[in-house]
């Protein structure tokens, strides 16, 4: 190995460090603009997507929005601070009170009786359409059983298929 490539992981965590720091501070300053002064956790699970996660407060109803749009309002916020201040690693998930989390549990739940309405009837099974997040989830559970999925449409319009493995 080349004294580049001994160097290269520690340079990846130095600037994943760094990238986790200011994306922190970045959401600490904006939450601080609404009122809210709190101590946001930051970590990251695979080195490749920042976690920022906002605990529980009397404003859970305002952060997270309708439908999720607010918090992802803020995720798109600091992913855009974090490319425009040129650092190594942009991917964030902004969660506030575990309401990503929940909503991913959930959703995972629905897409197990979906699949199983898919195996059962040997049809494939058009979802509505959803953001990539949830496509994301459901993709995971699917592929876990062993049944195949695929995205289709576009924007807005973006929704996953479902459909029964193909027998060999």
């Amino acid at each position: 190995m080349s004294d580049a490539e001994d160097k290269k992981p520690a340079e990846d965590v130095v600037a994943m460090e760094e990238a986790i720091q200011f994306a922190k501070k970045y959401l600490e300053d904006l939450l601080s603009f609404f009122g809210l002064n709190t101590d946001i956790y930051a970590t990251t699970e695979d080195h490749e997507v920042i976690e920022l996660n906002v605990p529980s407060t009397h404003m859970n109803g305002f952060l997270i929005g309708h439908n999720g749009e607010t918090v992802r309002a803020l995720q798109f916020l600091v992913m855009s601070a974090l490319k425009n201040g040129n650092f190594a690693y942009s991917r964030v998930n902004v969660d506030i009170a575990d309401y990503k989390k929940a909503r991913a549990e959930h959703l995972a739940d629905k897409a197990t009786e979906w699949i199983k309405a898919v195996q059962d009837s040997g049809e494939p099974m058009h979802l509505q359409p959803m953001n990539a997040a949830d496509r994301r989830t459901v993709h995971k559970v699917a592929n876990d059983v062993g049944v195949e999925t695929e995205s289709e449409g576009e924007g807005r319009d973006r929704h996953v298929v479902l459909k029964p493995a193909v027998k060999k």
